[in-house]
């Protein structure tokens, strides 16, 4: 009699497992999608941003290098910049370590 009871009670295991194996699926969807609201896509902005600034560098631009170097530039090449960081002296930075531009005027003023 132990046999048919023993039975019933490895049969209703794997119908809870079912529930718990769905649910973690559900868990794991919903929590990948707060990682690609919350960090992925913002990280994909900011790219996007990055590329457009540096795709709009130009002669006469004040900018900001990663390093801290502020100058204007005075040209511009495929890869890379030619900055004038004061009155006649000149250093060629890749145009990726441009961190931001500056509004016109801003090394006069400083």
């Amino acid at each position: 009699m132990n046999l048919p009871m023993s039975f019933v009670v490895a049969k209703a295991a794997p119908a809870g497992a079912a529930n718990g194996g769905l649910s973690m699926i559900i868990m794991m969807v919903v929590l990948f999608g707060l990682m690609y609201f919350m960090m992925i896509r913002p990280q994909m902005k900011r790219q996007k941003e990055q590329r457009a600034m540096l795709s709009a560098l130009a002669k006469g631009d004040e900018v900001v290098s990663n390093g801290g170097i502020a100058g204007r530039i005075e040209e511009v090449g495929e890869t890379f910049l030619t900055v004038e960081i004061a009155p006649n002296v000149k250093v060629k930075l890749q145009k990726g370590s441009v961190a931001q531009v500056l509004p016109k005027g801003t090394l006069k003023s400083s």
